[in-house]
């Protein structure tokens, strides 16, 4: 979330060093009449875009992410790392997910009113399950590489207990606490330039933390989990080429999806970052409008990031869409029991339908006798 206070007056002091005549006119000006582009504009189109996007990315990931819970908890296996991994993916995003219809309000009133405490409250919601998804998608990476490139090191099979994974979990959690903990404590409310208005952003104590903050986010949110993907991967592939499985070109494809989705979600964010840092050093004065508008566009596209984690993680898997399939079954058995939810069963199904056809040619062929 944009959550940065304008902090330019270069052209407030351009102004005043040629002088101004009517000084009447002059204190009536506001920050908006020296800005290089129309700051109206661009804030009326944020007020329609930003809610909308924040409420379908909402709705969408609270669906994907809410039966993802649903089907781990009904059939979850307390040693399988992944399931375990999973659901705490899927959980971050939830956390993610609730800090959005708060962040929708706040754009589109361009006023926070649920005080200080839920500006700090809603800023953890957002930095835990930011931080929460991010590390347990490397955590699911780290996995994966164990099983498969060290499948016969006993060093990872032994760490694989319950009590191991607990340990994993939990530290990964108290990794993204940490992580978030500076957002979280200069995450304040104050009063803005108009009288009676109030923002949520983050209020840094100096200069060094601001840049401190531009740049964690860009070695923990981009850096360090694409390196890890990139490094794990590369080394997963080769293996999974060389076995003879038919199912090995799927997983193969399921990787590089999951490592391009990642990097066409993250990257503009970033990178706009990134710029953002460079505009807190003095470089490209006059970009902060653009800057600010870049934010609102790349952030969108991040955002929808925890809208894919079901469909990529979660549904592209062939054990998983039977086990969803099942609840469905279960659920809505007037929608879906007749849907087959193995291999097994839709073999069965098309050998079924082939023998009642076979069986009605013939019955046909002896009745025309």
């Amino acid at each position: 979330m944009n959550r940065e206070q304008p902090m330019d007056n270069n052209n407030i002091n351009q102004f005043t060093s040629k002088g101004a005549e009517d000084y009447s006119d002059y204190n009536n000006l506001t920050e908006d009449d020296f800005s290089p582009h129309n700051t109206n504009h661009m804030k009326a189109f944020s007020r329609v875009f930003l809610p909308t996007i924040y409420s379908i990315v909402f709705i969408v990931g609270l669906i994907g992410n809410g039966l993802v819970l649903c089907v781990l908890v009904k059939y979850h296996k307390r040693s399988n790392i992944s399931d375990v991994c999973l659901f705490n993916l899927a959980l971050s995003d939830l956390l993610f997910l609730l800090s959005l219809p708060f962040w929708a309000h706040y754009a589109a009133i361009t006023q926070w009113t649920f005080g200080n405490f839920m500006c700090h409250a809603v800023t953890a919601l957002y930095m835990l399950g930011y931080y929460g998804s991010i590390f347990f998608m490397m955590l699911m990476t780290i996995d994966r590489y164990a099983v498969i490139v060290h499948t016969h090191t006993s060093l990872f099979s032994k760490y694989r207990s319950v009590r191991a994974i607990i340990a994993l979990i939990l530290f990964t959690w108290t990794l993204s606490l940490v992580a978030s903990l500076p957002n979280i404590i200069f995450s304040q409310t104050s009063m803005s330039n108009k009288p009676n208005e109030s923002t949520c952003s983050f209020e840094h104590p100096n200069l060094k933390w601001r840049l401190f903050s531009y740049i964690e986010l860009n070695i923990l949110s981009l850096i360090v989990p694409l390196s890890v993907m990139v490094f794990c991967y590369s080394r997963i592939i080769p293996i999974l080429m060389s076995m003879k499985s038919q199912k090995k070109h799927k997983a193969v494809r399921l990787i590089l999806v999951l490592v391009s989705v990642f990097f066409l979600f993250w990257t503009p964010y970033n990178i706009v970052i990134f710029l953002r840092f460079l505009h807190q050093l003095g470089y490209m004065s006059n970009w902060n409008q653009d800057l600010n508008m870049a934010m609102q566009w790349v952030e969108s596209v991040a955002f929808t990031h925890c809208c894919l984690n079901p469909i990529i993680y979660a549904f592209m898997g062939q054990r998983f869409r039977n086990l969803f399939l099942k609840v469905l079954k279960e659920w809505f058995p007037l929608c879906f029991g007749h849907c087959p939810t193995n291999e097994s069963e839709r073999s069965q199904r098309m050998t079924t339908m082939c023998l009642c056809s076979s069986v009605n040619s013939r019955s046909k062929s002896k009745s025309q006798l």
